[in-house]
Parts: C-alpha cells; sequence; structure tokens
C-alpha cells in the first residue's frame, strides 16, 4: 500500500508565497512505481480541481487560474513533488491535495494524500 504525505500548507497572507511538497512511501517490503503527480485543490462548497500536474519526464500541466503564479516538480528519485506557490490570492485558499498514479505489484491506481490546507489571508 502506497501512502502520500504532505505538508508546507498554512496561512499567508495576498501576494506572498508557500510551498508544499508531498512524499509517496510504500509498505515494508513493497515496490511501487509513480507515474503523473499532481496537486489538486477543494474550496469550501467547491468540487475538486486541478492545479498542476507533472509527469516522470517532467512534463507539466497547469490550471490557466495557477499559471504564471505557481511550478510544480518533483524528485523521481525520492518519489516526492512540490508545489512552489507565489504572488497568492484569497481565491487560492482551499485544502491541497496530492495524487499520484501508482503502479504496485497488484495494481495501478490513483492515491490521495489526505490534504493540506492554504489559507490567503490579510
Amino acid at each position: 500500500q502506497v501512502q502520500l504525505v504532505e505538508s508546507g500548507g498554512g496561512l499567508v497572507q495576498p501576494e506572498g508565497s508557500l510551498s508544499l511538497s508531498c512524499a509517496a512511501s510504500g509498505s515494508a517490503g513493497s515496490g511501487f512505481f509513480i507515474y503523473t503527480m499532481g496537486w489538486y485543490r477543494q474550496a469550501p462548497g467547491n468540487q475538486r480541481e486541478l492545479v498542476a500536474t507533472i509527469t516522470r519526464g517532467a512534463s507539466t500541466n497547469y490550471a490557466d487560474s495557477v499559471k504564471g503564479r505557481f511550478t510544480i516538480s518533483r524528485d523521481n528519485a525520492k518519489n516526492t513533488v512540490f508545489l512552489q506557490m507565489t504572488s497568492l490570492k484569497p481565491e487560492d485558499t482551499a485544502v491541497y491535495y496530492c495524487n499520484a498514479d501508482v503502479l504496485t505489484s497488484n495494481s495501478r491506481r490513483d492515491c490521495w494524500g489526505q490534504g493540506t490546507q492554504v489559507t490567503v489571508s490579510s
């Protein structure tokens, strides 16, 4: 079983910056391979939406609302994905979830982290 653990959320003022990270780990003795990783977010009353994704080969895709402000990156050796957020706006306030397309010996499935709160407010 693969687990994703996010870190780095918090409270930041408008126009501020914040970085998120998400590390994948497996049960002892289990191997896994991660394809695409990404970040999604969900604000109160809204559906979960795509923020950014990155393939294993570092091809990226961003929601129009974050282009030019957010940067996604990953470290394949450490099974970790990062999200650097700059010029944050109040509308960026949401719970941010890490996602990974994971292949194990038994199956290939989407895995999700527990979420980390990002609040942009003065």
